[in-house]
């Protein structure tokens, strides 16, 4: 039964998180992202080649997915568990809004290809740990302004994450608990979704500000 439960804690994380938002969005102008621009079915592409007012849609939609998931589905999911062995409410967050952002990587939708999980990740964090959120942010921000670079950006707000997590972990987490190997994996997973734009950067291709060629999504 437990096992069960636990199953389904990821599946209602995941189904959210696999909406892919940008795909469809683009489908609905009869544009096909996967086959545009990046090939990036995120916000970033979305915004270079659906318009300004759909990608942001797409921002905000992917970022809702996994901070909605993981701040109000525990607590009607908790119940599933047996009596005495229910875990902590934040322990269910934190695997529901892992599976949502897993759920936006690797869709099952479109044959398990889908974003970056930038999107997500913020969302996911924003809601569990506000202060490495705003520490991530900060990240993102001031190497977007220095380098303007976007993937550069993404890299270092992933790279901040788990630092962030330990340093100023949640008031009801441990330092090294599991908030932390959380984010931990999601910058890890972050920074192997954005090794092509790694590649670029090391070959002097990468493009800068919005260019063709860059994702955050």
């Amino acid at each position: 039964m437990e096992v069960l439960a636990w199953l389904l804690v990821g599946v209602a994380g995941y189904l959210p998180g696999s909406v892919p938002a940008g795909f469809i969005a683009g489908r609905m102008k009869g544009i096909d992202l996967r086959k545009v621009g990046s090939g990036n079915i995120g916000a970033t592409n979305a915004l270079r080649n659906l318009g300004t007012g759909i990608g942001i849609a797409v921002l905000i939609f992917d970022a809702l997915k996994g901070l909605l998931a993981c701040q109000f589905f525990p607590g009607l999911l908790i119940g599933l568990f047996p009596e005495g062995s229910a875990p902590a409410t934040k322990t269910l967050s934190l695997v529901i809004g892992l599976s949502a952002i897993l759920g936006h990587n690797y869709t099952c939708w479109l044959g398990f290809k889908g974003g970056k999980g930038i999107a997500t990740t913020a969302g996911v964090v924003g809601g569990l740990a506000p202060i490495p959120f705003a520490v991530c942010l900060g990240s993102w921000i001031l190497t977007f302004v220095v380098t303007r670079y976007v993937s550069l950006a993404s890299i270092a707000a992933a790279v901040a994450l788990p630092i962030a997590a330990a340093v100023w972990p949640s008031e009801d987490m441990s330092r090294f608990g599991p908030l932390f190997w959380v984010c931990l994996f999601l910058g890890l997973m972050a920074v192997w979704k954005h090794r092509s734009n790694l590649q670029r950067l090391r070959q002097g291709t990468e493009p800068k500000a919005w260019g063709a060629k860059e994702d955050r999504g």
